[in-house]
């Protein structure tokens, strides 16, 4: 590490909330709860997703979509854009979902009393088991996948909110943190190529919901598409991850769940109601 300064500060005995800059600051705070009342729309399907196009969003709708593509009707959805930087996940409808303030969201309304989920990762759960794909009944193969699934909950805030965090969005570059983060996520993708090397997909010789849960994060990563940091990751150099990256990024479904709920360009839906709404952007 070079010669960097450094001010060192003593923490006071009891923490105060200040102003600390970064992009996310006038959205950051240390309290729960809705800020404003503002209930949540509902559309015509049973499945209301309530999210961003960033990763965490980007794993439900892939499968939304993987399991329509299989002809899985029951899963048409809506899907309604939730602007974190506009703070609409602290209106009072999407903490009634969410009380953690974190997209996605997801409301199942297909039995007599609606069901909420949230965090990304028991959304993937609840669908899977809900139509029976994309999860192994039991035995080797679910805990498999099933590690895989818990090890992308663990790891991804290493990758997000540690690297990209620093690396991207602090308010200045401070080296000891980005070096800290970008030798954990080296590691990280590490332990993927090894394991893209020995499978096809993450947990096996079958897609899971462990592919749609750690592509949006790593397979973005692979392609250079976060926090612009592919090069000085070295991401080519992961050949298995590259490989698995480019297989299913050519899968329609997930050319589709990648572009729903991202408004800020013109390649995607700000608002996804049917499949017709894909027209014209594939």
């Amino acid at each position: 590490m070079s010669e960097q300064t450094l001010s060192e500060w003593t923490p006071p005995k009891v923490w105060r909330n200040k102003a600390s800059g970064g992009k996310f600051a006038n959205i950051n705070r240390p309290k729960s709860g809705p800020t404003h009342d503002k209930a949540l729309p509902i559309g015509k399907h049973d499945l209301q997703l309530y999210s961003l196009g960033t990763p965490n969003g980007v794993k439900v709708t892939i499968m939304l979509e993987e399991l329509l593509e299989a002809g899985v009707s029951a899963a048409e959805y809506d899907a309604w854009l939730i602007n974190i930087m506009e703070g609409n996940q602290f209106g009072s409808g999407f903490v009634d979902v969410n009380p953690n303030s974190k997209i996605p969201a997801f409301m199942d309304r297909s039995g007599d009393t609606p069901v909420r989920v949230f965090e990304s990762g028991a959304i993937l759960m609840h669908l899977a088991e809900k139509f029976d794909m994309f999860l192994p009944k039991s035995g080797t193969a679910r805990a498999e996948c099933l590690s895989w699934l818990f090890w992308q909950m663990g790891s991804a805030p290493y990758l997000g909110g540690g690297f990209g965090h620093f690396y991207a969005y602090a308010p200045m570059k401070i080296e000891y943190c980005i070096d800290r983060f970008a030798m954990e996520v080296k590691r990280q993708l590490d332990v993927l190529d090894k394991q893209l090397a020995q499978n096809e997909y993450i947990a096996g010789n079958d897609m899971t919901i462990a592919d749609f849960a750690i592509y949006p994060w790593y397979g973005g990563m692979a392609r250079g598409l976060l926090y612009e940091a592919g090069e000085f990751l070295d991401v080519k150099s992961y050949k298995h991850l590259q490989r698995w990256t480019q297989q299913l990024a050519a899968r329609p479904a997930f050319r589709r769940g990648q572009l729903v709920n991202r408004y800020w360009d013109e390649k995607g839906l700000k608002e996804r109601h049917a499949a017709s709404d894909f027209d014209g952007l594939l």
